[in-house]
């Protein structure tokens, strides 16, 4: 008999240590958000600003890549390719 108690009292543990995070989450989402226009609002400025450092990031990495590629200029395979690059982004500007 104390084996099985003890097996339930183990069982009864690991249920609260699992549920607990949950449930610390969901009073703090209740507490933050009395009003779901506060979380509407909240979620549009979220994703504005999540759209926004996306394309801030996107164009920072693009331009690193046609940096890094124009030091390769020399190289017989990407010369080219590199070099039409180069050109229509000198003809785009003018």
């Amino acid at each position: 008999m104390t084996a099985k108690v003890a097996e339930t009292a183990k069982k009864v543990r690991n249920d609260v240590v699992r549920s607990a995070p949950r449930e610390t989450l969901e009073e703090l989402f209740q507490d933050f958000y009395h009003h779901r226009y506060q979380l509407y609002v909240m979620n549009l400025l979220r994703g504005m600003f999540f759209g926004f450092g996306t394309v801030i990031g996107g164009t920072l990495f693009v331009a690193l890549l046609i940096w890094l590629l124009s030091l390769f200029n020399q190289v017989p395979l990407l010369g080219d390719f590199i070099e039409t690059i180069r050109h229509s982004i000198e003809s785009s500007r003018q």
